[in-house]
C-alpha cells in the first residue's frame, strides 16, 4: 500500500547525492574539482589584485573586469569545497538553511554575472556611439546608479524566489541527486503546490533573457558603426575590445543553455545533469581570466611586470 503523504512533517536536512551513480569511481572526482578551485582562486585573485593595485586600471571597463573576476573568486567558495568533502569523506548533508544561503548565492551570482556584461555592453556603446561624451555618460556617479538599480532588481528577484522556498514543506525525501543547492532540485522535494516557485524562476530567468536581449541588441548597432567607420588603428582597438567582451558573454551563455537543455532533456543522465550545472557556474570562472589576461593588452603587461618584479626580487 502507497504510504500517505504527511503535510506536517518537513526535513531539515538534506543529502546531496550527487554522482553517487558512478559508485566507487565518484572519490576521484575529488582531483579535477580541487584543481578547479586552486585554479580559480589563483588566476581570478591575481586579476582582482592587478586591477586593483594598478590606478591606470581604475576606469569603468576593467572595474567591470574586476568584479567579473571577483564573481570568479567567490562562485567557486560556495560550492565546491562541500563537493570535496563529499567526495573523499562521504559527507554530504546539508541544513536547511545552509541550502537556502547556498541557493541565494549561487543564483544572486548567476543574475549579477548577467548585470555585468550588460554594464560591459553598455560601456562599449558609449565608447564607440558617443566617444566625446563618454565621461559625460559613464561618469562614476551614472554608473553607481546603473548598478545600484539593476542589483535591487536582481536582489529583489532572487529573495522573492528563495523566499517562497522557506515555507514549503519537505516530506518525500531528503535525497537531493546534485552535488549543491540548485532551485528546481530543492523544490521538487516538496510536498506543496509549486506553482509560485515556478513563476518566481521564470521571473528571474527572464531577468537575464532580457539582459542578453539589450546586450546582443548593443553590439549589433557597435558594430554597424564599427564596420562603417574608416579603417585604421582605433577601429583594429575596438574590434579586439568588444571581441574579447563578446567572447566572455558567448562563454557565459553557453553555459546557461547547456544548464538549462540538461534539465530539460529527459533522455540526459543525471550526472551529466549536474556536471552541465556546475559547469555553467565554473566556465566563466575559468575562462575570463585568460580571455582578459591574454587579450586585454593593459592587464597583461602589468600581470608580466608583476611576475618580473616578484622574480627579480627572489634573485
Amino acid at each position: 500500500s502507497q504510504i500517505p503523504v504527511q503535510f506536517n512533517f518537513s526535513f531539515t536536512e538534506f543529502q546531496l547525492i550527487g554522482f553517487t551513480d558512478l559508485k566507487g569511481y565518484r572519490p576521484l572526482l575529488f582531483i579535477p574539482f580541487c584543481i578547479i578551485l586552486v585554479y580559480t582562486l589563483f588566476a581570478n585573485g591575481i586579476l582582482i589584485i592587478i586591477i586593483a593595485k594598478e590606478r591606470k586600471l581604475h576606469a569603468p571597463m576593467y572595474i567591470l573586469i574586476g568584479l567579473i573576476a571577483a564573481l570568479g573568486f567567490f562562485v567557486p567558495i560556495y560550492f565546491i569545497p562541500r563537493m570535496l568533502v563529499g567526495f573523499l569523506w562521504e559527507i554530504n548533508t546539508i541544513t536547511r538553511h545552509e541550502c537556502l544561503i547556498q541557493m541565494f548565492c549561487l543564483h544572486f551570482s548567476a543574475c549579477f554575472q548577467s548585470t555585468i556584461l550588460l554594464g560591459m555592453a553598455v560601456d562599449r556603446y558609449f565608447a564607440i556611439i558617443y566617444p566625446l561624451r563618454y565621461n559625460d555618460f559613464v561618469s562614476l556617479t551614472n554608473s553607481l546608479i546603473f548598478f545600484a538599480i539593476l542589483s535591487i532588481r536582481n536582489a529583489v528577484s532572487i529573495i522573492a524566489m528563495v523566499g517562497l522556498v522557506v515555507p514549503l514543506t519537505f516530506c518525500r525525501t531528503n535525497l537531493i541527486y546534485h552535488s549543491f543547492c540548485e532551485h528546481t532540485s530543492v523544490v521538487n522535494l516538496a510536498c506543496n503546490d509549486l506553482t509560485k516557485n515556478y513563476l518566481a524562476l521564470t521571473v528571474a530567468f527572464g531577468i537575464t533573457s532580457a539582459d542578453c536581449f539589450l546586450i546582443f541588441c548593443s553590439y549589433v548597432i557597435i558594430f554597424v558603426v564599427i564596420f562603417r567607420s574608416p579603417s585604421g588603428e582605433s577601429r583594429h582597438k575596438a574590434i579586439h575590445t568588444c571581441t574579447t567582451h563578446i567572447m566572455t558573454i558567448v562563454i557565459a551563455y553557453i553555459s546557461v543553455t547547456a544548464a538549462f537543455v540538461g534539465y530539460r532533456v529527459a533522455t540526459i543522465p543525471r550526472d551529466a545533469r549536474i556536471l552541465t550545472s556546475a559547469m555553467y557556474h565554473l566556465v566563466p570562472a575559468i575562462c575570463n581570466p585568460i580571455i582578459y589576461g591574454l587579450r586585454t593588452t593593459e592587464i597583461r603587461t602589468q600581470i608580466v611586470k608583476c611576475f618580473k618584479f616578484n622574480k627579480i626580487t627572489t634573485y
